[in-house]
C-alpha cells in the first residue's frame, strides 16, 4: 500500500484515504469544483494546519488562476503548482499513497484534483502550541529570558539566531515508528569532533522504538552506560546554553514536542555550573560555584556523617556538643539510622507533593508539611532536634545544584551512604565513596571520561571546573572536546584596557 500509486479518479482516491483514517473523526475533506467542469478534493487534519493560509495561499490562487486559464492551458497549470502558482514554501507534489499518508499526518494540506495521478502537500501547519517563554527550570537573575518551546523549528531558529554562521548544521531524522518523531542533531562542523557526530548519528540510526515522546527516550537509548545513577547528558531549555555548549565543539539533540534539549558529551563537573556562572564578574561566579560544591558535598555526606559520628564516634565531637545531642535523643526509641530514614523519606514524599500537587497549593503544602511535621515529631519524641536541623540543612544543601538529574542522583546516593554510616560508621563512609569514585573514573560520555580535567588531568581544563579565569584569559576551548579549531579568542585580550590607559 506505500508505494501504490494514486489514482487519475478523485472518487477512487477519496475512498483510499477514508479507509486508511477510518474513525478518524478529526480528518476533514472538502470536496469543491475548481472549474465547471472539474472537481478537487483538499484533505487536512483539524487542529493541525493554518485555516487562513488555506484560504489565501491554496484555495484562491488555485480557484482564480484555473477559472482564469483556457481549457487546454489547465492541465499544465496544475502540473505548475509546486513551482510557482502557490505562494508557500514548501510545496511537493506526492504520486503513492505512502508519501500522502506521511504529509497529512505531519500536517500538510493534501490537495487532489480529477484526472490527476498526482497530489499536493501544501506545509500549512498551524494549531495552537505554546509560544517562546521564560524557562521555568533554568531561572537566571542576569541572562535571556527566553526559553525552548515544543515545536522543533522553534527551538533550532532560537539557536541560529544566535549563532549567525554557515557551519552549524541540523542534522535531522525522523524516530519512532507510531509517532514518526522528527529529531535534530545540531553540531558546529569545524568545532565538533567529526568522529564524535558520526557515532551519535549511527546511535540515532539505530533507535527502533514505537514512539518518541521526550527527550528522556533518545537519553536512555543512547547513553555509554544505562544503569548508572549519573546523568551522562545535560539537559536544558535555554538556547543560551545550547549556544554555549556548541561553541565548546559539544552537539545538541532536539526532538519534536519537548522544549528540552540534550546536550552531549558531559563531565560532572559541568553538572555543578549554571549558565550564569559565565554572565557574572568571575571572582563572583567562583563564590557561588564553591558554595555550589560545598552543598553538593553537604548534600551527599552529612547524614550519613551524623549517623557515624553519633553512633560510633562520640569522641570526635566536644563534650558540650555531644551532652546536648545525647540530651536531645535521651527520650528517642529510634537509633540515629532509623532517625534518620524516617526523616529523609518524609523530606522526599514532601518535596514531591509540592512538585506534583497545583501551585496555588503545592508550596504551602510542602513547606507547613515540613514545619508541622518537623515540630509534631520532635514533641512526640520520635526524632530528636538535631535531626531535623541535619535533614533541614541536607535538604537546602541539595536544592543549590543547578541540574535537576544530577541533584537526584546525589539524593539517591545519600540513602546507601547512611546504610554504611549505620552499619560500619566512618569506615562505611570511606568505603562507600571509595566505590562511588570507582565507579566515576569508569563512567564515560559518548567516549569522554566523567572526570576529564581531574582524571585525566588537563591543566589548560582547569580553567573552568571548580572556577572561573576570566574570559580573557579563556582563550582555548576544552581539549578534549575540540579537535579542531582550538582558539576561542584570536589574540591575548590579557591587560588590554590597562595597557590603553598606560596602567
Amino acid at each position: 500500500m506505500p508505494e501504490q500509486p494514486l489514482s487519475s479518479r478523485l472518487k477512487d482516491n477519496h475512498d483510499v484515504l477514508q479507509s486508511i483514517f477510518k474513525d478518524c473523526s478529526d480528518m476533514v475533506y472538502r470536496e469543491m469544483a475548481i472549474t465547471p467542469e472539474q472537481r478537487a478534493l483538499l484533505v487536512y487534519i483539524e487542529g493541525t494546519v493554518k485555516s487562513e493560509d488555506l484560504q489565501d495561499h491554496i484555495l484562491r490562487p488555485v480557484i482564480v488562476g484555473l477559472l482564469r486559464a483556457e481549457m487546454h492551458e489547465r492541465d499544465a497549470y496544475l502540473g505548475t503548482l509546486d513551482e510557482t502558482r502557490v505562494s508557500l514554501t514548501q510545496v511537493k507534489r506526492i504520486d503513492n499513497w505512502g508519501g500522502i499518508t506521511e504529509a497529512v499526518l505531519d500536517a500538510n494540506a493534501i490537495l487532489l484534483v480529477e484526472e490527476s495521478a498526482s497530489a499536493y502537500a501544501f506545509s500549512v501547519k498551524g494549531g495552537v502550541r505554546r509560544g517562546v517563554e521564560e524557562p521555568t527550570t533554568e531561572s537566571v537573575i542576569r541572562g535571556p529570558r527566553e526559553g525552548f518551546t515544543e515545536q522543533i523549528r522553534v527551538n533550532t531558529a532560537l539557536v541560529r539566531f544566535k549563532l549567525k554562521t554557515p557551519l552549524l548544521k541540523m542534522y535531522s531524522l525522523t524516530v519512532g515508528e507510531e509517532t514518526k518523531t522528527s529529531v535534530v542533531l545540531a553540531y558546529i562542523e569545524e568545532i565538533a569532533d567529526p568522529k564524535l557526530i558520526a557515532d551519535v548519528k549511527e546511535r540515532l540510526k539505530a533507535i527502533k522504538i514505537d514512539g518518541v515522546l521526550e527527550t528522556g527516550y533518545i537519553e536512555e537509548l543512547i547513553e555509554d552506560h544505562p544503569f548508572s545513577p549519573f546523568p551522562q547528558m545535560e539537559y536544558t531549555e535555554r538556547p543560551d546554553t545550547v549556544t554555549g555548549h556548541l561553541l565548546e565543539g559539544r552537539f545538541a539533540i532536539f526532538v519534536d514536542g519537548s522544549p528540552f534539549a540534550l546536550i552531549g558529551p558531559i563531565t560532572m563537573w559541568q553538572m555543578m555550573q549554571a549558565s550564569e556562572d559565565y554572565y557574572e564578574r568571575f571572582f563572583i561566579s567562583n563564590l557561588i560555584r564553591w558554595v555550589r560544591m560545598f552543598c553538593m558535598l553537604m548534600a551527599l555526606f552529612l547524614p550519613s556523617l551524623y549517623i557515624a559520628v553519633t553512633t560510633y564516634h562520640q569522641d570526635m565531637l566536644p563534650s558540650t556538643l555531644i551532652l546536648s545531642i545525647a540530651a536531645a535523643r535521651e527520650a528517642i526509641p529510634f537509633p540515629a539510622l532509623v532517625e534518620a530514614l524516617l526523616m529523609e523519606i518524609a523530606f522526599e514524599a514532601l518535596r514531591e507533593a509540592g512538585i506534583r500537587l497545583p501551585k496555588t497549593v503545592g508550596q504551602a503544602v510542602s513547606i507547613l508539611g515540613a514545619l508541622v511535621i518537623g515540630q509534631a515529631a520532635v514533641q512526640a519524641g520520635i526524632v530528636s532536634a538535631p535531626m531535623v536541623i541535619i535533614v533541614s540543612m541536607t535538604g537546602i544543601a541539595s536544592f543549590t545544584i543547578p541540574r535537576f538529574n544530577f541533584a537526584i542522583t546525589i539524593r539517591m546516593l545519600r540513602f546507601p551512604l547512611m546504610l554504611a554510616a549505620g552499619a560500619l560508621g566512618l569506615f562505611g563512609i570511606v568505603i562507600g565513596t571509595v566505590l562511588i569514585s570507582v565507579h566515576l573514573t569508569k563512567l564515560t560520555s559518548f567516549g569522554v571520561p566523567y572526570l576529564t580535567g581531574v582524571s585525566p588531568y588537563s591543566r589548560n581544563d582547569q580553567k573552568d571546573i571548580f572556577s572561573r579565569v576570566p574570559w580573557w584569559s579563556m582563550n582555548r576551548r576544552p581539549s578534549w572536546l575540540s579537535h579542531q579549531d582550538r582558539k576561542r579568542m584570536r589574540q591575548d585580550m590579557n591587560g588590554t584596557a590597562d595597557k590603553e590607559k598606560g596602567w
